[in-house]
């Protein structure tokens, strides 16, 4: 519903400018691509591959615990007093819900880590493809798919400035 209404934006907008403008300039660029060639990225990968190894290792750690305390419990003898398997199996729950908790700790922590890895990144690429909308007197720069998401559903290769930002970046790249 929002991708309609955006498109719907865009397109009013297009219409009201031609009809305003007749030498309007429109690009686009295809940030993924721009991204996926600038030496940062191989980088921004490393080290987020690093930390999910890192969380993994401790996971693993937590949930080798639990096995190990889960086979002490099945283990015990049947004559245990039942106060003790219950205390046993209250400390299984506790560690079952610290797993759970550590999980989702995990997640935030690399959504995280993502965030703070890539947004000078995109910075940097939004402000390159900035420069080079206004030195080729671009009027609107639009995107060719961000995570997937089309914004341009047709446009010729003319007006494709990803090329264009990579060498504003200082690097080369061909399609």
């Amino acid at each position: 519903m929002k991708m309609r209404t955006l498109l719907a934006i865009v397109f009013s907008l297009v219409a009201v400018m031609t009809n305003a403008q007749t030498n309007l300039k429109i690009g686009y660029a295809d940030v993924d691509y721009i991204f996926s060639k600038l030496p940062d990225a191989k980088q921004i990968e490393s080290s987020l591959q690093a930390h999910q190894v890192q969380l993994q290792s401790q996971l693993k750690a937590r949930y080798d615990e639990y096995q190990q305390k889960l086979a002490a419990l099945n283990g015990m003898p049947a004559n245990t007093p039942e106060a003790i398997q219950k205390d046993k199996m209250n400390e299984l729950a506790q560690l079952e819900q610290r797993i759970q908790e550590f999980q989702q700790s995990a997640q935030e922590s690399m959504e995280n880590k993502r965030i703070q890895l890539l947004e000078p990144v995109y910075t940097k690429v939004g402000n390159a493809i900035k420069a080079v909308a206004e030195e080729n007197k671009f009027d609107f720069i639009l995107t060719a798919g961000v995570g997937g998401t089309d914004i341009v559903l047709y446009a010729g290769e003319e007006h494709d400035i990803s090329e264009l930002v990579l060498k504003k970046l200082g690097v080369a790249a061909t399609k």
